[in-house]
């Protein structure tokens, strides 16, 4: 066994595609992956997935705050995002917090590990 080999653990991964179906807005499909099946139920997937959908369709949710937040942006030359997280990023904080939890009280538990989509580009959730 060569050293770059020592010390790894062979895994399996399972990825959630992301789904262009109702345009490019963040959106990860609700489909029940066959490799994740005896190791956890259905709907403990499906409300990770939809939890997930809506903060990412809160954020990209244009508001009076959105806009106004973009208009002083631009005022201050953008020194503004200096001082303040955009809405945006607070939803990704958001989204960031609620997957630690879900790994500490549901998939870690179940040997399962799901990683934050934005270290994969927001294009799969994996497994």
């Amino acid at each position: 066994m060569n050293d770059t080999n020592r010390g790894t653990v062979s895994c399996r991964k399972v990825f959630v595609q992301r789904d262009y179906s109702e345009g490019t807005n963040v959106k990860f499909q609700t489909k029940f992956p066959q490799e994740l099946d005896g190791l956890i139920d259905k709907q403990t997937f499906e409300h990770m997935i939809t939890t997930l959908n809506s903060i990412y369709a809160e954020a990209e949710k244009m508001s009076g705050r959105t806009v106004c937040e973009g208009c002083l942006a631009c005022l201050t030359a953008y020194l503004l995002y200096v001082c303040i997280d955009t809405h945006y990023e607070k939803c990704l904080k958001s989204i960031a917090d609620f997957i630690e939890e879900q790994n500490e009280r549901v998939w870690m538990p179940k040997g399962l590990l799901l990683t934050d989509p934005v270290e994969r580009g927001l294009r799969v959730i994996s497994f």
